[in-house]
């Protein structure tokens, strides 16, 4: 395989192309890659279902040790595919305390920092009809009700 970034590349079922596709992607790429999903007032409101993680940005950790708490994103860095939350730290061996880096797959944005208006022009809000909204309650209802 070549070892240069290919930016015609589709996809593969590969996973070893599929890794080597997000190792060898230039860091504009790979901050699109860093997304999550949103919090379901905001897929309604916004009509997307994940959105890029900037810093500002609100989060609840889905997966691991820290499941359930919430936090503002504090720092993120596309080059490693990662991200840190403030307030959530880990002990080290000799007791010390540091930030604990997090996938953005692990998390889910609860909170968008709107201080980019660029972001936010991107992002217009839908105009849901009542009708619409309804209909995604009553599926969010009969989701829980199989649960």
């Amino acid at each position: 395989m070549k070892s240069k970034f290919n930016k015609k590349w589709n996809s593969s079922k590969q996973p070893r192309k599929q890794v080597k596709f997000r190792a060898m992607a230039p860091t504009h790429i790979k901050r699109k890659l860093m997304a999550s999903i949103l919090d379901k007032p905001l897929r309604v409101k916004y009509g997307k279902r994940n959105l890029g993680i900037r810093r500002g940005d609100e989060v609840k950790i889905m997966r691991g040790k820290f499941k359930g708490k919430q936090g503002k994103v504090g720092k993120v860095d596309p080059k490693n595919n990662r991200l840190q939350v403030e307030g959530v730290q880990r002990a080290k061996k000799g007791g010390e305390k540091v930030e604990t880096w997090f996938s953005p797959s692990k998390v889910k944005i609860m909170l968008l920092n709107t201080d980019d208006s660029k972001r936010m022009k991107k992002l217009k809000v839908v105009v849901n009809s009542p009708a619409e909204v309804q209909k995604t309650e009553t599926k969010e209802l009969m989701e829980k009700k199989k649960k």
